[in-house]
Parts: structure tokens; C-alpha cells; sequence
């Protein structure tokens, strides 16, 4: 589902530099490069749980609903995600959660939003707040690795 929120890179991956994201060395000098941060990178395998008051199932549009008191488990991935609805729209790789939408990660990531649209084969997503109120993202950034060292 919606696991933007998980900061991994696959061995041998390229990082975001080497994807075109430019990296400044800010001054550190030569020879020496800024660290750089974790590519995103959302799995689309594994198994995902989806309890809800009710599930249906349309085989000729290709959509799958859940609807009251959603909760979606990708065990996998340690993501837990909650909502009053959740539509996947498989022909097109779309997933929509909303009405109080809650995204927990067990590395403390956390999404609270009143929808979010996730688009599964580009993996970005979009949150929209609550009318009048605000998205809230927390997000644990890793120490980087120079100042590790130099403890």
C-alpha cells in the first residue's frame, strides 16, 4: 500500500545520485562527499491483510473495496494502515485510503491524513489534510554516517 514512508535500498541499488538527484558537497572539501539519503523504495509483493465491516469486489471494473472501520496489515513490510475506506483499483495500480487515514511504520514512520491516493506503479503518493487542518508526516531521519564516525 502506501509504504513511501519506508526508507530502504536494494545491494548494489544506485542511490539517488547516481538516479539524477544532484549532491552538493557543501563545503566539506576534496575528497570528501555529502552522505546522502536513503532511496525510497516501496515492495510490491508480499502479503497484505484487510479487515473491514464490509469487502465487495467488482471483477468487471477491476475494483476492489473495503469499507468501516479498515485496517490494512502488510506484515511484510511492518506497516500498519487504518481508515474509514480503502479502494484498490487494480487495472490502473491506484490505491485510495480515506477518511481518517492513519499509516504507522514499526520504525516510528508515521502518515495522518484525510486521504491519501497512491499510485503503485510510479510509487509517489499524494496526502490531503482534513478540511481546514493539515497533513502530518513523521519521519525518523538517520544520523548520517560522518557524524557516527566522528563519536
Amino acid at each position: 500500500m502506501c509504504l513511501l514512508l519506508a526508507p530502504a535500498r536494494a545491494a548494489g541499488e544506485p542511490g539517488p545520485a547516481a538516479a539524477g538527484h544532484s549532491g552538493s558537497s557543501g563545503g566539506l572539501g576534496a575528497g570528501h562527499t555529502a552522505p546522502q539519503p536513503e532511496r525510497v523504495r516501496t515492495p510490491t509483493s508480499g502479503l497484505v491483510t484487510i479487515e473491514s465491516d464490509l469487502q465487495r469486489a467488482d471483477n468487471r471494473t477491476g475494483v476492489i473495496t473495503a469499507t468501516g472501520n479498515v485496517r490494512i496489515v502488510y506484515a511484510d513490510q511492518r506497516v500498519v494502515a487504518t481508515a474509514r475506506q480503502a479502494q484498490y483499483f487494480s487495472r490502473e495500480g491506484r490505491v485510495i485510503l480515506s477518511g481518517d487515514v492513519d499509516i504507522v511504520q514499526g520504525d516510528g514512520h508515521t502518515l495522518r491524513a484525510e486521504r491519501v491516493l497512491y499510485d503503485v506503479n510510479s510509487e509517489r503518493l499524494l496526502a490531503e489534510p482534513p478540511s481546514g487542518r493539515q497533513v502530518t508526516s513523521r519521519v525518523r531521519i538517520p544520523a548520517s554516517r560522518s557524524a557516527e564516525t566522528a563519536r
